[in-house]
C-alpha cells in the first residue's frame, strides 16, 4: 500500500517537532520558512491546517534543510540570504550575517548624512550598510573596504542586485591602510567580541559567521584602535565616524576616539535597550 502524501500541516509539524528536539528555539518559525523555501512560497502564505498535499522530492528537499538546521546552521545561511532594513542580502562564508540591531547603527549614520555625502564602510562584509545608507540616500557614493576578497566580491554583487553598482565600489584592504579619499561619513561594524569569548556564542555565531568578523583582539577593542589611529586622516573636516559597539564598551570606544583627536556626538540604543552604536566627530 502506497503512503499517502502529507500535507503542509504534516510537514510543518514535524519539522518544528525535529527542530525543537535539536534544541532551536524559533522552531515552528524557522520550519515555516524552510518549507516556504522548498515549495516556492511566502512564508505568510502557509496557513494553519493548511492540507494540500507535497509531492516526495519536495519532501526529501525540506528534510535536508531542515537537517542542516538541527545542525545549528541558520536559516539566512542555509537560505544563502538575510533581509536587511527591507532589502535583500546575499550571503557568503566570508561575510557576517546583518542582524536586526545594525540597523539602529543605520538610523544613527542617517542622522548625520547630507545628501551627496561619500562614505567609507570599513569591514564592509555583505555591504548592508553601505548599501542601506546609498539607497536611503539616493546621491550619495560610497567605497567599502574588507579583509577578505571574497567578502568584497559578495557585497558588490550585492551592489548589482539592488541597482547601486555605479555609486558603490568594493574592494580588498585592512581597515584604513591604503585609503587616501576624504570621507563625509566614516561607518563600521568592526569584530569586537574578546577572543575568550568566542567559545561561548551561540553554535549559529560562533560556527557560521567568519571568525575574523567576530573577533576583536583580548579585549575586544583591537578593531577601533586600528581604525580610530587613520580616521582623522580620511574624515572630512565636519564628517563623522560612527561605530557599532558591543554591550558594555560605550566608555572604552569614547576613550579609544578621544585619544585619537574625536568627540563623542550622538548614541543609539538597539531594541534591547543596549547601546549599539556610537558617532563622533573631530575634536574641537
Amino acid at each position: 500500500m502506497i503512503a499517502e502524501a502529507p500535507t503542509v500541516e504534516d510537514l510543518l509539524s514535524r519539522g518544528a517537532a525535529r527542530l525543537r528536539q535539536a534544541g532551536v528555539g524559533t522552531a515552528r518559525l524557522d520550519a515555516r520558512i524552510l518549507l516556504a523555501a522548498v515549495l516556492g512560497r511566502e512564508p505568510a502564505s502557509l496557513l494553519p491546517g493548511e492540507t494540500g498535499s507535497v509531492e516526495r522530492e519536495t519532501e526529501r528537499r525540506y528534510a535536508a534543510l531542515l537537517g542542516r538546521r538541527a545542525a545549528r546552521e541558520p536559516v539566512a545561511r542555509i537560505l544563502g540570504r538575510r533581509e536587511f532594513y527591507g532589502r535583500v542580502f546575499r550571503l557568503s562564508p566570508a561575510t557576517l550575517e546583518p542582524r536586526p540591531d545594525s540597523e539602529t547603527t543605520v538610523d544613527l549614520a542617517l542622522e548625520c548624512l547630507g545628501g551627496t555625502d561619500h562614505i567609507l564602510d570599513v569591514g564592509s562584509g555583505t555591504g548592508c550598510l553601505l548599501l542601506t545608507l546609498l539607497a536611503e540616500r539616493p546621491e550619495a557614493t560610497g567605497l567599502g573596504v574588507d579583509i577578505s576578497n571574497e567578502a568584497a566580491a559578495t557585497a558588490a554583487e550585492n551592489a548589482r542586485r539592488l541597482g547601486l553598482g555605479n555609486r558603490a565600489t568594493f574592494r580588498q584592504g585592512d581597515w584604513l591602510t591604503g585609503i587616501e579619499d576624504r570621507f563625509d561619513l566614516v561607518i563600521s561594524n568592526p569584530p569586537y567580541i574578546p577572543e575568550d569569548e568566542i567559545a561561548t556564542l551561540m553554535p549559529e555565531v560562533r560556527d557560521y559567521d567568519p571568525h575574523q568578523a567576530l573577533a576583536g583582539g583580548g579585549d575586544g577593542l583591537a578593531a577601533y584602535r586600528a581604525i580610530f589611529a587613520e580616521a582623522g586622516r580620511v574624515v572630512s573636516p565636519r564628517g563623522r565616524v560612527v561605530v557599532e559597539i558591543g554591550c558594555g564598551q560605550q566608555d572604552d570606544v569614547a576613550g579609544i576616539a578621544a585619544a585619537n583627536g574625536f568627540d563623542l556626538a550622538k548614541t543609539a540604543a538597539d531594541l534591547g535597550g543596549h547601546m549599539r552604536a556610537m558617532a563622533f566627530v573631530t575634536a574641537g
